[in-house]
C-alpha cells in the first residue's frame, strides 16, 4: 500500500512541478508589469472606499463614512480593504499598490484552480487548468484592474473546491472542509451578493449524488446520508458570518442591511446607455439574449472553449449512464453547473447587459477546470494508444496555447479587451464590439502627453493649469497627469484633448499628438486643441427611445 501510493506521487511529480513552474512564472511576469495597467472608470471610488473601510477598522469602528459613500457599501469591500493595507507596507502609490495586490489574488486564483482541478481529474488536469486559466485574457487581464468580478469568481473557485472535498468524505465532512466551506461562503457572499447563486450550483451536484445513491441504498438511506451531508456543513454558517463581517462589515451593521443590498441591486439605478455590440449601437436594456453566450465564444481561446465543451458533454454522459464513482459525478455536475446556469439564467430572463462579460468572470475557472479534466482524459486516452501520439497532442495543445500567449503579449497592457481568432482578434472586433470600455489607454495616453509637453518644452498657461477635454472618465486622466493639469468633460477652452479610440468618442480635427495603438487598432488618442475651438470630444448621442420593461429582478444577480 505504502509502495503503491508512492508510486502515484511520483507519476504525479512531474504534473505537479510544471503547474508550480507556470505559478511561478505568471507570478513573475506579474510582479514586473503590474505597473503597466492604468486605471479605470472604477478605481478612484474604489481605493477611497478601501480607505475608509480602514478607517472603520482603523478608528475601532467608529469611524463609519464606508457605509454612506456612493453605493459601494453594498459591495463588499474585501479586495479593497486589502489593497488598502498592503499600500502601508510598500513604497508604491495606492493604486500601484491595488494593481499589486490584483496580482497577488490572481494568482491565489490560479492555485485554488489547480488544486479544484487536481482532486477532480488528477495532477495532469491540475497542471493543465492552471495553464489554461493563465492564458484566458479575461482572466489575467482583469485580475490587475477589477476589483470585484475576480475577487468574486476566485472565492466561487474556492467554495467549489471546499464542495468537492465534501463529495469526497461524503456523507461527513471532515473539520477541515468545513472549516475551509466557510471561509470561502464568507468570502464568497462577503464579496457579491450574487454569491447566493451557488446555492444551485451545489444543490445539482447533491442531487446528482443523491439520485445514485438511491439507486444502491433506497431513497431514505440516501436521503439521511445527503441530509447529514448539509448538515455538517451548514456548522460552518457562523464562521462564514464572520468572514463575511470581516470583509462587508455593512453587511452586520443591521440584520436587514444584505437584503436592502439585494433590493437594491434589483433595479437597475442607472440611466441606461448604448454599447457597441455587433457592430450597432445598442441601449443596454435591450441587449439580445445572444449577449453572454456569444461573447463567451468570441472571447475565451478556442482551445479552452472547445475542451471546456467537450469536458461538459463527457460529464453529462457520465452522470447519465451512472460510470464512476458517486462523488466524481458530483463534482463534475458541480462544475457543469457553475459554468453554465449563469449563461442560461442570463439567456431567459435578459438582464440589463453591459461591460462584455466581466460581471460573469466567475464561469470562467470552471470552465478551465473542466478544460483541463479534457486535456487529461485525451492525454490518457492517446498514451494507451501510443506514447508517440500523446507527445504530438501534447505538442499541438502546447501550440494552441501559444497562440493566445502571442496575442497577450502582442496587445499588453490590454489583454482584457483581447477577443480570440474566431472574432478576428482586437482588429477584427474593433468595430463590432467594445474593447477597453474601462478606459485603460488613457495611462500610456497621458503619459506621451506629458513626454510631448517636456520634449518641446511648453510653458504652462499663466495663473491656471494646463486644461485636458476628456471622453471618457475624466478623472483617470487627472490622477494620471498630475497636479499642473486639470481634467474635464467640457472642451471649450482646453489645451489638449484625450480620447478613448471608442464609437462615442468624436475624432477630432486636429493635430493628433499620439495615438496609443495595438494590432492597427487605437485605444486612446491625443490632441493639441490649443487655439482651436471645440465643444465636446464626444459624438453626440442619438435620440433615445424609453427603455423597455426587462427583468430588473433579476439584476441583482449580476452586478
Amino acid at each position: 500500500m505504502r509502495f503503491a501510493i508512492m508510486n502515484q506521487r511520483v507519476q504525479a511529480a512531474p504534473a505537479d512541478l510544471f503547474a508550480l513552474a507556470t505559478l511561478a512564472a505568471v507570478s513573475i511576469v506579474a510582479a514586473f508589469t503590474f505597473r503597466d495597467y492604468g486605471l479605470g472608470w472604477d478605481d478612484y471610488a474604489h481605493s477611497h472606499y478601501g480607505e475608509l473601510l480602514y478607517a472603520y477598522y482603523a478608528s475601532g469602528f467608529t469611524d463609519t463614512r464606508a457605509f454612506s459613500f456612493s453605493n459601494l457599501f453594498y459591495y463588499g469591500g474585501g479586495f479593497d480593504l486589502a489593497a488598502s493595507i498592503l499600500d502601508r507596507f510598500t513604497t508604491t502609490d495606492l493604486f500601484e499598490s491595488r494593481r499589486l495586490m490584483g496580482a497577488i489574488v490572481g494568482v491565489l486564483g490560479l492555485v485554488v484552480v489547480w488544486r479544484l482541478a487536481r482532486r477532480v481529474g488528477g495532477p495532469v488536469a491540475g497542471a493543465a487548468a492552471v495553464v489554461l486559466l493563465a492564458i484566458t485574457p479575461l482572466y489575467y487581464g482583469h485580475m490587475f484592474i477589477n476589483a470585484k468580478d475576480i475577487p468574486f469568481a476566485i472565492a466561487m473557485a474556492f467554495l467549489l473546491y471546499t464542495l468537492v472535498r465534501a463529495f469526497e468524505e461524503y456523507p461527513r465532512a471532515s473539520p477541515a472542509t468545513i472549516v475551509l466551506f466557510g471561509v470561502a461562503l464568507g468570502l464568497l457572499i462577503g464579496t457579491r451578493v450574487i454569491g447566493g447563486i451557488a446555492v444551485l450550483f451545489a444543490g445539482t451536484a447533491l442531487l446528482v449524488y443523491l439520485l445514485a445513491e438511491v439507486r444502491t441504498l433506497g431513497f431514505r438511506t440516501a436521503f439521511m446520508r445527503a441530509a447529514t451531508l448539509v448538515g455538517r456543513l451548514a456548522l460552518a454558517l457562523p464562521l462564514a458570518y464572520v468572514v463575511m463581517a470581516i470583509v462587508w462589515p455593512y453587511a452586520i451593521q443591521s440584520p436587514l442591511n444584505p437584503f436592502k443590498a439585494i433590493a437594491y441591486f434589483s433595479n437597475f439605478w442607472e440611466k441606461p446607455w448604448r454599447e457597441l455590440y455587433d457592430g450597432m449601437t445598442i441601449m443596454i436594456p435591450e441587449m439580445p439574449r445572444s449577449y453572454l453566450p456569444k461573447l463567451c465564444v468570441l472571447k475565451i481561446p478556442e482551445i479552452v472553449g472547445a475542451l471546456a465543451i467537450a469536458a461538459m458533454a463527457g460529464s453529462i454522459v457520465m452522470i447519465v449512464r451512472g460510470t464512476g464513482t458517486p462523488a466524481k459525478r458530483a463534482s463534475l455536475a458541480l462544475l457543469v453547473a457553475a459554468a453554465v446556469i449563469p449563461v442560461l439564467l442570463v439567456v431567459l430572463t435578459r438582464p440589463v447587459l453591459y461591460n462584455g462579460i466581466r460581471h460573469f468572470l466567475f464561469v470562467v475557472p470552471p470552465m478551465a477546470v473542466l478544460a483541463g479534466v479534457a486535456v487529461a482524459y485525451i492525454l490518457e486516452k492517446l498514451d494507451s494508444y501510443r506514447r508517440s501520439v500523446a507527445v504530438a497532442g501534447t505538442a499541438a495543445l502546447a501550440l494552441a496555447v501559444s497562440v493566445t500567449i502571442v496575442d497577450m503579449v502582442r496587445i499588453h497592457p490590454y489583454q482584457y479587451a483581447l477577443f480570440n481568432q474566431m472574432a478576428g482578434g482586437v482588429r477584427g472586433a474593433s468595430d463590432r464590439y467594445m474593447l477597453d470600455y474601462w478606459a485603460l489607454g488613457f495611462k500610456e495616453a497621458s503619459e506621451t502627453l506629458l513626454e510631448k509637453i517636456k520634449e518641446q518644452q511648453l510653458v504652462k498657461p499663466a495663473n491656471r493649469k494646463w486644461k485636458v477635454a476628456v471622453c471618457g472618465p475624466a478623472a483617470v486622466v487627472e490622477l494620471e497627469l498630475g497636479n499642473d493639469f486639470v481634467a474635464t468633460n467640457d472642451a471649450k477652452g482646453a489645451d489638449f484633448a484625450v480620447s478613448l479610440g471608442t464609437f462615442y468618442c468624436a475624432e477630432l480635427f486636429a493635430p493628433i499628438i499620439n495615438e496609443v495603438r495595438r494590432d492597427g487598432v487605437v485605444f486612446a488618442r491625443v490632441y493639441d486643441i490649443r487655439r482651436l475651438n471645440f465643444e465636446t470630444t464626444y459624438i453626440p448621442a442619438p435620440a433615445e427611445n424609453p427603455a423597455p420593461q426587462t427583468n430588473s429582478a433579476i439584476h441583482t444577480f449580476w452586478q
